[in-house]
């Protein structure tokens, strides 16, 4: 009884966090619609609003009624009705003020958002999830506190991030929702039957670098770690590596960081490498990749080494 109770509370918490995330979005498609100067912005507007409905709603309205949804997001990207438009300005002079006001205490909100996440997801029954978005709430509850700011500047800020980030931003779930889909559909046991004709098992630094490096290289294509993680395991990681006596805590562990390498260099990871642009306002599109990109190619390797020698 105790079990199905606190299941209830978590399910209800993600529910009203999910809520919370669909708010912002239709911010964002209200603003968008008021916004003139978007030639594209009932498309824009559209968009936003599907998503906040998606993500407000979906656990109330019919699957087939997502996945309409979901298409019709998908033909306004195809034809460019999609557009991030005329944002609202960032007062220089306020910012530089209060930068120079807060100091360091300008990076607090985000370690408590961290620290507060962790906290939850380790000692309490609630899980990653829910901590995350607890920590979210603190996070925000402090740096409205911090830098003494009004509701309205909170939703003028709010919403300027979202709209920043644009149809970049349901990248991530579409790229897990595919790793899904392709676990479902084989596409992990295929590629283990491709492999196992190909290279010879039994070699244990040519299984882990082959792991590795199509770890890195299926997470560069779909942009996600954790969507190629359950295709690559199962096609490379489990008869090259762990069937060959490595130790599937540290193969999954090494594994996974692994493929946060190709995370690095893929401007299909929008969370990590296409929001930084936008909210920047950097002129080169590749920036972040291009500052990463040998950071990310010693890392792979090191993963190799330590897979080779803690895994065995």
């Amino acid at each position: 009884m105790g079990g199905s109770l606190m299941q209830s509370t978590i399910n209800l918490l993600l529910e009203i966090f999910y809520a919370l995330i669909g708010l912002f979005m239709a911010m964002a498609g209200i603003e968008t619609l008021r916004d003139k100067s978007n030639k594209a912005r009932i498309g824009t507007f559209t968009f936003w609003i599907f998503l906040a409905v998606i993500f407000a709603f979906g656990n109330l309205i019919p699957n087939y009624i997502t996945g309409l949804m979901i298409f019709i997001i998908g033909v306004l990207a195809l034809f460019k009705q999609i557009q991030v438009g005329k944002l609202p300005k960032i007062n220089e002079k306020t910012a530089k003020e209060g930068a120079k006001r807060l100091g360091a205490k300008v990076f607090l909100p985000s370690i408590v958002l961290a620290l507060v996440s962790i906290l939850v997801a380790e000692f309490t029954p609630l899980g990653g999830q829910v901590g995350i978005g607890i920590g979210a709430m603190c996070a925000l509850i402090l740096a409205v506190f911090l830098t003494r700011t009004n509701e309205k500047q909170v939703y003028t800020d709010s919403q300027r991030m979202v709209r920043s980030v644009g149809a970049a931003g349901v990248l991530p779930q579409l790229l897990a929702m595919l790793g899904v889909v392709f676990t479902t559909c084989g596409v992990g046991k295929l590629t283990a039957d491709m492999f196992s004709h190909i290279f010879p098992t039994g070699n244990h630094l040519l299984g882990v670098v082959l792991y590795c490096v199509s770890m890195a290289l299926f997470t560069y294509i779909m942009g996600n770690a954790f969507a190629a993680f359950a295709v690559i395991t199962a096609a490379i990681g489990i008869p090259f590596v762990i069937a060959q006596g490595g130790n599937p805590a540290v193969v999954a562990a090494i594994g996974m960081t692994s493929g946060y390498c190709g995370t690095l260099l893929t401007p299909m990871a929008a969370n990590f490498n296409t929001l930084p642009v936008a909210l920047l306002e950097m002129k080169d599109q590749m920036g972040v990749i291009k500052q990463q990109a040998p950071i990310a190619i010693i890392l792979l390797i090191v993963q190799i080494g330590l897979m080779y020698f803690l895994a065995f």
